[in-house]
């Protein structure tokens, strides 16, 4: 926090004030100002000029509310064991003055007039949001750990407190809410602020005098006919703003008026006479004109209200469609927004002039709008997370629009996991190809020297037949002497030893060329070989052998 050197109330406090977004002013920023509503901050700032304040408001509230927070600091300060300094102070383009703060600034003082309902919620702990995002504010300017809110007029007897610590969310909240504010003030452009509207009834139509005996003696009733039917006719129908509306409510009142007014006069004839056609007839013309006036009004006010509020909440709607339809342009068109809560209709109910029926639903509007930025800046924090940490698996996060609703440590801690298991699956599935390839290989190769033994075993038979065709039949020798005789047991037995014996030769052969036995075990039949190269000659082939010329 950056601490200005400057007094509050001061004109270089006024001055300060203008370039920043200020604590005071973040309820009516917000929409939940009890004081100030949001089209009003936004007119102040566009046109520079601030709320006329009166002699009274500056006289026994503000001037009465700053007495009663100077009696109060030192109590509180009783109470904490520390003093409290006012201090203006400004983070980025927030600014915040606080009432009091402690020396290592860990602490604030905020303090508020006594009032019984204020008091009321203090003693409970729950502060309305008039006040809470002041005190968020001052809380994010500062750094500080906690606000206490003090409500008194300054005096032991009337002094309640509470201690306010910053809500999670609320502080992100209320920075997207000033950016919204600043995007606002760009394209606001200042009305003509309208009084309320007063309403005004026709003209009062001259008393109606009627005498009779036995026939009407005296009356102006066609001078109050015409007079009559003229003021009703001029009637306007076409309501638009809230001064035809205010006029329209007074007119439907006054008709009502007229009308009893003219059953009054025919009574009053009646008591005179049993019956008069025309003074009659004439009168119930006149309050029939009038009724049906009346009645034509009441229905055009009625439409005419409901027509305006669907037009406020249209035109709601559709801005608020055109802003998320924006920020969904701006998100690449991979993600959509979630759905953003809003309600228009909720939000002027109960308003009654047109301006703070469009009042309502523009803090609505931009509550909505905050709330869409928001949920967009979370969904860029994402994509970000994902471009950089999945940048060559997008295809394990094809459901992204789920995954950028996280929160983005779920969501980094779930790419690293996604990613390391397919990494694994990966590996584990070519390990097993590789162990597929190194068992084809072996096979091919047991098969191949298998199908080479054979043949060779072919070519030594052959060659041996041939030499035993060629070579003199020798004398048969005597078969041994088998002896039946047991041994005896003064005969020492012969010793045994352990003598190896090739009964797969396939496995064997695959066994070295694994690696798993030496290849001095395979030993090469040298006869055999030579007996092939005799017999192919320099036609002779054998994968693994080369001919060469030796002395014969």
């Amino acid at each position: 926090m950056k601490i200005h050197n400057v007094a509050q109330g001061t004109p270089e406090w006024h001055a300060l004030r203008a370039n920043y977004h200020t604590a005071s002013e973040a309820p009516a920023m917000m929409g939940d100002s009890k004081q100030m509503k949001r089209t009003e901050l936004l007119h102040a700032k566009k046109t520079g000029l601030d709320r006329d304040i009166s002699w009274w408001v500056q006289k026994y509230l503000f001037d009465k509310g700053h007495d009663s927070e100077a009696r109060a600091r030192p109590i509180l300060e009783a109470r904490i064991g520390e003093d409290l300094f006012p201090v203006v102070g400004t983070e980025g383009d927030l600014l915040a003055s606080l009432d009091g703060c402690t020396m290592l600034g860990e602490i604030l003082f905020e303090h508020k007039m006594w009032n019984e309902q204020l008091a009321a919620d203090v003693r409970a702990g729950d502060l309305d949001a008039h006040y809470y995002w002041q005190l968020e504010q001052q809380l994010l300017v500062s750094g500080a750990e906690k606000v206490i809110f003090v409500c008194s007029d300054g005096t032991e007897e009337n002094f309640v407190s509470m201690e306010y610590f910053p809500v999670p969310g609320r502080a992100e909240k209320l920075v997207a809410g000033w950016k919204q504010f600043e995007a606002d003030l760009e394209t606001y452009e200042p009305v003509e602020a309208i009084p309320e509207a007063v309403g005004t009834a026709p003209e009062t139509l001259p008393a109606l005098r009627i005498e009779v005996t036995g026939m009407v003696t005296a009356s102006n009733l066609e001078q109050f006919k015409a007079r009559s039917l003229a003021v009703i006719g001029a009637i306007n129908t076409d309501l638009q703003t809230d001064q035809h509306f205010a006029d329209a409510d007074k007119t439907v009142k006054w008709c009502g008026e007229v009308e009893s007014k003219l059953a009054a006069a025919k009574q009053h004839a009646l008591s005179q006479t049993e019956s008069i056609d025309l003074l009659f007839r004439t009168i119930d013309q006149i309050s029939e004109q009038t009724r049906t006036k009346r009645l034509e009004l009441e229905k055009l006010v009625k439409a005419r209200k409901v027509a305006i509020r669907d037009e406020i909440v249209t035109k709601a709607q559709a801005a608020l469609r055109s802003h998320i339809d924006q920020i969904n342009a701006s998100l690449g068109g991979r993600v959509l927004l979630p759905q953003v809560s809003s309600d228009f209709a909720g939000a002027i109910k109960g308003k009654k002039s047109i301006a703070s029926l469009r009042d309502a639903a523009e803090s609505e509007l931009a509550r909505a709008k905050i709330d869409a930025s928001q949920k967009a800046d979370a969904i860029r924090l994402n994509l970000a997370s994902l471009a950089e940490l999945a940048v060559d698996h997008n295809f394990l996060f094809n459901d992204i629009q789920q995954l950028v609703m996280k929160a983005n440590d779920d969501l980094v801690t779930l790419i690293k996991v996604r990613i390391d298991e397919h990494k694994k699956a990966e590996e584990d599935r070519l390990e097993k190809q590789r162990q597929q390839i190194r068992e084809e290989e072996a096979k091919k190769l047991a098969d191949a020297e298998s199908a080479k033994l054979a043949e060779q075993n072919k070519a030594a038979e052959e060659a041996a037949s041939a030499l035993s065709a060629s070579t003199p039949m020798s004398k048969p020798q005597s078969a041994a002497r088998v002896s039946t005789v047991a041994p005896s047991a003064k005969v020492p037995p012969k010793p045994m030893k352990l003598e190896a014996q090739v009964t797969d030769l396939e496995a064997l052969v695959k066994a070295v060329y694994e690696g798993r036995a030496p290849i001095s075990v395979l030993t090469v039949h040298w006869g055999a070989l030579d007996d092939l190269v005799h017999i192919h000659g320099e036609a002779f082939s054998m994968d693994g052998v080369v001919l060469q010329q030796v002395a014969a």
